[in-house]
């Protein structure tokens, strides 16, 4: 079944969930240890974005007219009812999934990169850098800057640049310039190449290496593609749209899920929400088994990138010097997620739960034999877990609303899907010591 919105049901105005947190969240602070003012960032981020990051007082933040015209052309997404999933599963649950894969980029990213994109064109930027895991980001961010005619250019995390090649591909054709992070193009990828010649990269030395980038050319700006509150504010309008769409099925969500790397699939369904908090809905992030930076993380002030050349956040971490292993979903690669994320988690407003890849994969393709889509690898995860809830309704004889979001990225995981039919893909584990030596490494005046 499928639920649509029309065109004037498009949002206006993006939720800013920080006004309704019944607890302080925690400020960020710059490199060196002190409070991060707004002038901190503006060597970084075009002074629209620096306003959202910093504001604590609106609710709501208006989308410029240009960026709701891109919207507009895929966007409102529409809401599926799995019918046949739960039929193959005899479940009583219902369950829901908000589809992010219609879009230009096919991908729930856009989002947030269409309005990084105007904001830096806007305020005079000539190009954009970013980093990116396995691709998703970087082509949203490549589409968006040929809207608003200004370049990008993106450091891939290499073990994704050489394993998962359509989406460099896909960038390039978009007209980006890619390179593999770690790269022999900047300070931070000469030190992790001169440590190891054959380092596989993690997102957090790509990000080093586009903060250097950035901070080396006054006509460039950074994109964030996940963690910071202005790109959370971003990604709302998916859970603005399925509030919406789930009135009309009449189907209020008891359960929520989405896969969380850095957290803005999380909190883009989940925020809109928030005010609903009262109703007992479980909301429930997954992650993977080799890089659970919320269960097994500690909650501190850390880096956002590996060489400590950004600034520092609170959150959940698994140490900004840790390198994941080389899992095929490249977006949950990261050693950190959202402050506001990582806040909701500690005052146990949120749940997380952990899958190997394998059993997320084998997920996402029961998924797509009965629905169609093929699953990103990274939303593998969120279908994985929606099933083991409407199993759990089934067993308990509950009938609740499971409602989660879902990227369907054929083009990019194809290979991947391919070599787990096959058997060639393994389990990647958590290495609990690698993790106990970044920790130990962490920002020391602020660690706790």
């Amino acid at each position: 079944m499928r639920i649509p919105l029309d065109s004037k049901d498009l949002p206006d105005k993006w939720y800013n969930i920080v006004p309704d947190l019944e607890f302080p969240l925690p400020p960020p602070m710059t490199s060196s240890g002190y409070s991060l003012s707004e002038r901190d960032l503006e060597s970084l981020s075009p002074d629209s974005i620096i306003e959202q990051e910093f504001e604590k007082n609106k609710r709501e933040i208006l989308i410029p007219r240009e960026v709701r015209e891109c919207y507009s052309l895929w966007r409102p997404t529409p809401l599926f009812r799995a019918e046949r999933l739960e039929k193959i599963l005899a479940t009583p649950a219902r369950i829901f999934y908000k589809y992010e894969g219609g879009g230009f980029s096919v991908s729930h990213e856009a989002n947030t990169a269409v309005a990084q994109a105007y904001y830096a064109s806007s305020e005079g930027a000539k190009r954009v850098v970013t980093a990116t895991g396995s691709g998703e980001w970087g082509v949203s961010l490549a589409v968006a800057c040929n809207y608003f005619n200004i370049k990008c250019r993106v450091y891939m995390v290499r073990s994704s640049y050489e394993g998962k090649v359509y989406g460099r591909y896909l960038m390039e054709i978009l007209g980006a310039e890619v390179l593999p992070s770690p790269s022999d193009k900047t300070l931070a990828g000469k030190k992790v190449l001169s440590q190891d010649s054959q380092s596989p990269g993690s997102l957090s030395i790509a990000l080093s290496e586009a903060f250097e980038d950035a901070y080396s050319d006054d006509s460039a700006k950074f994109c964030w593609g996940s963690v910071m509150n202005h790109v959370l504010l971003h990604q709302t309008v998916v859970g603005l749209e399925a509030r919406r769409q789930m009135q009309r099925a009449n189907a209020h969500p008891d359960v929520l899920i989405a896969a969380i790397g850095g957290g803005s699939a999380f909190g883009g369904l989940v925020f809109p929400f928030y005010p609903d908090r009262s109703q007992g809905i479980k909301r429930l992030a997954v992650e993977t088994t080799a890089s659970p930076s919320l269960s097994k993380g500690q909650y501190t002030y850390d880096y956002a990138d590996a060489g400590g050349l950004s600034l520092m956040l609170k959150m959940y971490t698994l140490g900004h010097g840790f390198v994941q292993p080389g899992i095929r979903a490249g977006g949950m690669r990261y050693h950190g997620i959202s402050p506001i994320i990582s806040l909701l988690y500690r005052e146990k407003q949120i749940e997380a739960k952990t899958y190997m890849q394998r059993e997320a994969f084998e997920a996402g393709i029961i998924f797509a034999r009965t629905e169609g889509l093929v699953p990103s690898l990274e939303c593998s995860y969120a279908v994985k877990a929606a099933l083991d809830e409407a199993l759990a309704c089934k067993e308990r004889k509950e009938h609740k609303n499971i409602l989660f979001v879902l990227d369907a990225n054929s083009n990019f995981d194809l290979d991947t899907y391919k070599d787990f039919v096959e058997g060639s893909i393994e389990d990647q584990p958590f290495l609990e010591e690698h993790v106990r030596v970044a920790l130990e490494r962490l920002p020391r005046a602020m660690a706790e």
